[in-house]
């Protein structure tokens, strides 16, 4: 049988340098998906992008062949016109990107830029796109498509753009889906939805899909073929149960070594103290008012409701839920980039035993000293990095800002910084361009500890990087806690890293938080049906055990169809309440 794709002996270079890429095979069957393995920086996305030849200006395609097996035969992507292979991007082939908001042209409309691919492809009409982009967006997860459809960019979560990526890549149904990271900024459950619709229109229409990911669980949910890659060789490959069951190559095997899940067995909870804190928010609600056209009235979102969460000093307070829960806004809250509603407060501690301080009702002074104790780790590292600054630049800013050490101590700091997150200090002088997703995490990483602050807000730190760079941010994590005494306020939607990091958890569904525990109480025995859906939703590397999307269904559905006890409608929510020391539940008594 004639492959969807095959690629063969492909060699990418940069300049003189050593190929990047070096003789890279494999092929693809139609209705097939193949996942592509490796730790950041390991060829993958450059090979992905060579196969609809949108590599970097300066990449040689030194050697080999990307045929393409279309409804009118093999061509050969690589030697194809330009004009001709124009009409096959986005349409035949389709490619989701790591980075939404670096793909998603912040001048228009979701709607438009989505509706974009039918109009040029399919000659479709507006009314007819649209009909069809609203259905997309369903598919993928937004429960208010039309308010989607006039959004810009910038006005949506890491995670709804994503989503929105998504729906782009399949609303032309293409022969051949090549998803980079697909998933990455995702909770689990609209991951385990996305995954669902892909799978099922690849046993609708045959479609083939190149899975670039770094997650194993979603590997043993969606492969049937695994090509493992390091330093843009191929060190392993087979069929997925193969690769997974038995990994031959000592670097495949440090992979798996290296992911992280939900331990098996639970430990003694402990009750939250809650005697030390650094940081509380009290009754904290949120509200925006979205801008509307024409005699429409303005309409009013709550992004939180009654939030009220303590961080303990020297502890981890973790926050999940799905993308537009609610819980970056209070991070921007905790930070004072956001201010709350009227009733809430956001209060620091700067030492034991001090008065708290009201981090939007500050002096001048004291605002600087608290951002010098309180940093923040974007979830999306390449618009927090400016492209126009070099790394050097952008770790010695901080400093440069508050006015700490002569110029050679700061260059000196930054360099330590880059060892500390597994970088070389040779790297000062780059561009954020020349790094891969998971590099530019790890930057912002650096960047953020360089001011040696108390307390670290950690937006999704870990969702773009592979298991391996992962397990090396989380020791670090855990190692400045331990020798620094360090605090987080941690947002994940990674049940996997919440579980090793975190010393209590706040689940939040549509703005308000409708579970808290240690992680002990919270995974072995959960009580609403959300939590045990996010529980559900964690992929596992285990082919044996796929994702129950019964129970993911129906604790992400709308909070009006779960049981009686939990349900709610608009923001007449039921209180928290608990229902043994540490576990609060929001549910009716």
């Amino acid at each position: 049988m004639t492959p969807l794709l095959e690629i063969d002996a492909l060699t990418i270079g940069f300049g003189n340098a050593d190929p990047v890429v070096r003789d890279v095979s494999f092929s693809l069957q139609a209705g097939e998906t193949l996942a592509l393995v490796g730790e950041s920086g390991s060829g993958k996305t450059l090979t992905c992008r060579s196969i609809l030849r949108i590599l970097p200006e300066a990449a040689q395609i030194r050697s080999g062949q990307i045929i393409y097996d279309d409804a009118k035969g093999a061509i050969d992507l690589l030697g194809m016109p330009e004009p001709a292979l124009r009409k096959i991007r986005g349409n035949r082939i389709s490619m989701i990107f790591q980075e939404p908001m670096r793909s998603l042209s912040p001048l228009h409309r979701l709607g438009d830029q989505v509706a974009e691919v039918l109009r040029i492809h399919r000659s479709m009409g507006r009314s007819e796109a649209k009909r069809m982009v609203l259905q997309e967006f369903e598919h993928v997860g937004f429960s208010d498509a039309e308010r989607v459809w006039r959004s810009y960019p910038f006005e949506l979560s890491g995670g709804m753009r994503q989503r929105a990526m998504i729906a782009m890549a399949m609303v032309a149904k293409p022969d051949l889906l090549i998803a980079d990271e697909p998933t990455t900024a995702l909770d689990v459950t609209t991951q385990a939805q996305v995954l669902a619709l892909i799978n099922k229109l690849q046993s609708e229409t045959g479609m083939g899909v190149l899975l670039v990911t770094h997650d194993l669980g979603v590997v043993a949910n969606m492969a049937q073929q695994v090509v493992v890659m390091n330093k843009g060789r191929i060190m392993e490959s087979g069929q997925a149960a193969d690769v997974l069951g038995d990994p031959r190559h000592g670097y495949t095997r440090k992979l798996f070594a290296a992911a992280t899940s939900i331990p098996k067995v639970a430990t003694p909870a402990r009750a939250p103290a809650h005697e030390n804190l650094i940081m509380e928010l009290r009754n904290v609600s949120k509200t925006f008012t979205l801008r509307t056209t024409g005699w429409r009235e303005l309409t009013t979102v709550f992004a939180c409701k009654d939030v009220n969460l303590q961080v303990e000093r020297g502890k981890t307070l973790a926050l999940v839920g799905e993308s537009g829960s609610g819980k970056t806004t209070c991070a921007r809250l905790a930070l004072g980039a956001e201010t709350p509603d009227n009733g809430g407060e956001v209060l620091f501690y700067p030492e034991p035993n001090a008065p708290p301080l009201p981090v939007h009702n500050l002096t001048g002074r004291q605002r600087t000293s608290f951002q010098r104790q309180a940093q923040m780790v974007f979830q999306d590292p390449y618009s927090s990095l400016s492209p126009r600054m070099r790394i050097g630049d952008t770790l010695t800013e901080p400093l440069d800002i508050h006015n700490i050490g002569t110029r050679a101590e700061r260059r000196d700091k930054a360099a330590e910084m880059l060892e500390l997150v597994g970088l070389s200090p040779d790297m000062l002088t780059r561009y954020p361009h020349a790094f891969s997703g998971g590099q530019r995490q790890r930057l912002s990483i650096a960047r953020a500890l360089t001011l040696n602050p108390k307390l670290l807000i950690c937006d999704e730190p870990t969702s773009a990087l592979d298991v391996s760079v992962q397990h090396q941010i989380l020791t670090l994590l855990e190692e400045i806690r331990s020798r620094a005494g360090l605090s987080y306020l941690f947002i994940s939607h990674d049940l996997a890293v919440v579980a090793r990091i975190a010393d209590e958890v706040a689940v939040m569904r549509q703005g308000v938080i409708v579970e808290q525990a240690p992680p002990s109480t919270l995974f072995y025995n959960p009580r609403h049906p959300y939590t045990k859906a996010l529980i559900a939703a964690q992929p596992e590397p285990d082919i044996s055990r796929p994702i129950n999307l019964d129970q993911v269904a129906q604790g992400a559905g709308a909070p009006s169809s779960w049981p009686e006890m939990f349900r709610f409608e608009g923001t007449s929510v039921p209180a928290l309440h608990e229902i043994e020391p540490g576990h609060k539940v929001r549910c009716h008594v």
